[in-house]
């Protein structure tokens, strides 16, 4: 009888664990996207200083590379973490898109660009989907999209 109590209480505390639990870990993944997010605007910076003729990278691709596949290029400037620059980090999709062309002197330049962080199960990876543009500011949107009108603290 005193094991079937104590197996009792048990499980009482694990059904109030674990839910607190699964926030914990979606709010560790909100954390992560926000720093991504940062991270892609500095590779983006250096992209384009790096590669002026270009402007901006317009896909992770671009900002990504493998060191071992040669030197940096404008395809692959190897500014970002292979993780990353698969578009799938820690329960967040993350994109680059709204891109802007302007030719100037018969070249292709991106003068604009938007980053955006998705969760890939929104309430279970993550609740707010978060988005950056140039400026450099994060918004986000509550309910875990790319409608981004909050801005963060």
């Amino acid at each position: 009888m005193e094991l079937l109590i104590v197996i009792s209480i048990m499980l009482i505390l694990m059904l109030i664990a674990i839910p607190n639990m699964l926030h914990l870990k979606a709010t560790a993944n909100e954390t992560s996207a926000i720093q991504s997010l940062r991270a892609i605007h500095e590779a983006e910076i250096q992209y384009d200083t790096s590669y002026p003729t270009s402007g901006f990278a317009c896909s992770l691709a671009a900002l990504g590379g493998s060191t071992s596949a040669g030197a940096p290029s404008a395809q692959a400037a190897q500014l970002l973490q292979s993780d990353l620059t698969t578009g799938q980090k820690a329960g967040y999709t993350f994109n680059i898109v709204n891109c802007t062309k302007t030719t100037v002197n018969n070249q292709d330049m991106i003068t604009s660009w938007e980053a955006t962080a998705v969760p890939q199960s929104v309430g279970k990876t993550g609740n707010n989907g978060f988005c950056l543009d140039m400026s450099g500011e994060i918004r986000k949107d509550p309910a875990g999209g790319t409608n981004c009108t909050v801005p963060i603290q």
